[in-house]
């Protein structure tokens, strides 16, 4: 808790602020102000896309080569005009204004009907010894979303947040920095929604009206202002430039989206086997085991135990032939370890991939291995000798990379000792000969170059099938190269709670494939906690069990019979959801769009939804209300307008409304919008465990429409078209409900199925799928086809 009293005022050094206008030069991309000495420079990039940059000293910065935003000169040219008036300029697109003050330079947009946003406070722009900050207003009734992965609820409005990689080990709902940093967030309100990229790897913050109320600030000890302005108005239309301004996730393997099961750490190889046994055993669908540090030799990264595991080549080939996949811990602390014959540290001591200090010296801190060194992978050539190590884990069969301890997180001392966290020195040498910086402009993007060296290198030595990849920290991007969990959380009721707003707003800020550990890593969960948690698991796009060294097991047989019974059925749900959920994945691919969103997403002009934070639905869909505090058996849950079924009973209600939802243990309660067409297959125990013969669609009565995405799950090739689409459309009138099935659409051709229409509550036909277009009718006095 901040300590308020007893502290000694300290004056702020004064702000330069930015003053007027002098003159105007302008191209087909561009429109540079000066103001003085200092530059303005708009450059319009789409037509609801502006790059907004700033320089105190007339010179701006070269682009870097670790640039996470696509470059201007990328961007197809646009049309746009330019008024020049006595007191302004106007720049005008199809979708939005920019008007200029001249005296002094400030920056204000306007959507079609005229309502402002992003408008400059009175400060604008303006810099100081070691810092560059813009000031905006904030406007009544905006609300805040994004920044990666705060804590506490879902709106930040008066919140601050820092930009900075971190441990974030113990966080609660009062820490700031946590293990990602993505600086742009969703400003939204009735009818209006914009977002805003700060575009700067330094150490960076905003604070959304905590100093100044009505007035949201961004800060960085960059040496330039540099930000996007995004236009929606709708949180769609803000993430799916976003993600195209800094790109978007590609499909991973079909088998990721099963269950996932880790602990730190399944100590041997026969412990691993008798794990698998029981899944299988148990009848409870799983797919991945992750292999914690425990797997390595004294920590060693690239090592294996030669007695915990003597043999794991034969343990992961055993496991694939149960139908598992094996996903291992990769951190980047090397041991400091010169007589060992340990080739990582030799080879990167050779070839000085380490990170120095400036005055030469090897920099090392403290990690599981002890005394580490960290390699430089902002370099290249350290990245492709960094990938090219991890051969040794996927030439054995690995199948999914786990990047962990990288933002980076280090000690002064050993582990078990006194210690304190520390980083890298600030002003340590790192990246290529040409653009050589230093760690306080890189630390943010150094998870985020582990992740990609890993997703490189894997590319290259294994171009035809997809690999898993997981890290804890990153930076605006990290979508491009892995999927994200929140951390180290706890068995608390409050981290499942937080979970929600967490998850959400990472794919508010364009990561699509998130989780967080079920049951909580740290402590011990509850039977009630872990089937709570495991209920809303079922959602999370990444689903994961996970519990740390000295607490109790937390496999979803250990809290007893009934527990095991309520996980199962839930996992199986998950499981027979998955062309649904694997459907979303491929729009999230292909739009940037979150798999896990808050009800804002789609009902952006329904303030209930603003502040809702303790609801999610997965895709536009399913809506779940979870439980999230001891002995609860009864909750308040909103619905938004329109038809919504309970999913359990199929009892109507219309919306908006509030309702008191019946929740005992066995019952997470979930919704179904009207119109909604929802593809389910058979339970099985793994992934492609078998050809999919059957697909039920599951359908509401309403109006609806949706694509169904289908590939093989396993390779590249749908990038080369070997996909296909199906579009179903239901639309009830009266007594009479029509569902169309167009004709699939594509170069793939799915095993042969039979297709069973269940229209919930009414009844069902069934055909079998040849790929043609098929129509059916339902009605109370029969069926028809």
């Amino acid at each position: 808790m901040p300590q308020y009293f007893g502290q000694l005022h300290t004056a702020e050094p004064a702000w330069s602020i930015l003053g007027a206008v002098e003159s105007i030069q302008q191209d087909d991309r561009h429109i540079l102000l000066k103001c003085g000495i200092p530059c303005l420079k708009i450059s319009i990039l789409a037509p609801n896309l502006i790059r907004v940059r700033m320089t105190p000293t007339g010179e701006f910065l070269p682009r870097r080569s670790w640039a996470v935003a696509q470059a201007d000169e990328e961007w197809s040219k646009v049309t746009f005009e330019v008024r020049e008036k006595a007191e302004s300029i106007e720049i005008t697109t199809e979708q939005l204004s920019i008007v200029v003050s001249r005296d002094p330079c400030r920056i204000q947009c306007f959507d079609s009907a005229g309502q402002p946003f992003a408008e400059d406070a009175d400060m604008g722009m303006g810099w100081r010894t070691g810092a560059i900050a813009g000031w905006k207003r904030i406007e009544t009734d905006e609300h805040f979303y994004g920044f990666g992965e705060p804590t506490g609820l879902l709106d930040q409005r008066s919140k601050v947040r820092t930009n900075w990689t971190t441990d974030a080990i113990d966080f609660g709902i009062l820490t700031d920095s946590m293990y990602q940093s993505i600086p742009f967030f969703i400003a939204l309100r009735p009818s209006l929604g914009y977002g805003l990229f700060f575009n700067t790897t330094f150490w960076s913050r905003f604070d959304l009206g905590a100093q100044q109320l009505g007035v949201w600030r961004m800060e960085t000890q960059g040496s330039e202002l540099d930000y996007y302005i995004i236009y929606g108005p709708e949180p769609a239309k803000i993430i799916q430039m976003y993600t195209k301004l800094t790109g978007r996730m590609p499909l991973p393997p079909r088998w990721s989206l099963g269950y996932h099961q880790c602990r730190w750490s399944y100590e041997s190889q026969d412990i691993v086997q008798k794990l698998a046994q029981e899944f299988r055993g148990r009848q409870i669908p799983c797919d991945v085991i992750h292999l914690d540090i425990d797997y390595m030799n004294g920590y060693r990264v690239f090592t294996w135990s030669p007695k915990r595991f003597a043999n794991p080549k034969e343990l992961i080939q055993n496991l694939k032939s149960d139908g598992f996949k094996v996903a291992t811990i990769v951190e980047p602390g090397v041991k400091y370890d010169p007589e060992a014959d340990y080739k990582v540290f030799d080879e990167g001591l050779k070839n000085d991939y380490f990170v120095r200090k400036t005055n030469g010296q090897l920099f090392h801190g403290y990690v599981w291995p002890d005394k580490a060194v960290f390699p430089d992978y902002i370099r290249k050539e350290v990245r492709d000798w960094w990938g090219g190590l991890l051969n040794s884990l996927t030439d054995i069969g690995i199948a999914g990379i786990w990047n962990d301890m990288n933002e980076p997180t280090l000690d002064d001392r050993p582990f078990g000792d006194p210690s304190k966290k520390i980083d890298f020195p600030l002003d340590s040498a790192q990246g290529p000969a040409d653009e050589k910086t230093t760690h306080a402009e890189t630390h943010n993007v150094y998870g985020l170059m582990m992740a990609q060296a890993s997703y490189q290198a894997v590319l290259k030595s294994r171009p035809t099938e997809r690999t898993f990849f997981l890290t804890r920290a990153g930076f605006a991007g990290i979508q491009r190269w892995s999927a994200v969990w929140t951390g180290d959380n706890q068995s608390l009721w409050e981290h499942l709670e937080m979970s929600i707003p967490m998850l959400c707003n990472l794919g508010l800020s364009g990561i699509a494939f998130v989780g967080s550990d079920i049951g909580g890593f740290a402590g011990n969960a509850t039977a009630e906690l872990f089937t709570r948690w495991m209920q809303l698991g079922m959602l999370y796009p990444f689903m994961r069990g996970h519990s740390a060294l000295t607490t109790a097991q937390h496999e979803p047989w250990t809290f007893g019979d009934r527990v095991e019974k309520i996980c199962r059925e839930y996992i199986e749900l998950r499981y027979r959801l998955l062309p649904y959920i694997y459907t979303l994945f491929w729009e999230a691919a292909t739009t940037g769009a979150p798999i896990l969103r808050p009800l804002l997403y789609n009902f952006p002009n329904d303030p209930q939804t603003f502040s809702l934070a303790d609801q999610v639905m997965l895709g536009s869909s399913l809506l779940a209300a979870p439980i999230y505090r001891p002995g609860v058996q009864y909750r308040a849950v909103y619905l938004p307008e329109g038809q919504w079924y309970d999913w359990w009973s199929g009892e109507a209600f219309t919306g908006p409304t509030d309702i008191l939802a019946h929740a005992p243990l066995e019952q997470m309660p979930l919704y179904v919008r009207a119109g909604s067409i929802i593809p389910t297959i058979p339970v099985m125990q793994y992934v492609d465990e078998r050809p999919i013969d059957q697909m039920r669609l599951k359908i509401w009565k309403g109006i609806g429409e949706f694509t169904l995405y289908e590939d093989d799950g396993h390779t590249f090739e749908y990038k080369t078209g070997a996909f296909c689409t199906t579009t179903y459309r239901v639309n009830s009138q009266e007594q009479r409900t029509i569902v169309e099935i167009e004709a699939r659409e594509g170069e793939f051709s799915p095993a042969k199925r039979d297709i069973i229409v269940e229209l919930v509550g009414v009844g069902e036909q069934s055909f079998i799928d040849d790929g043609a277009a098929h129509q059916l009718e339902f009605s109370t006095s029969g069926l028809s086809h």
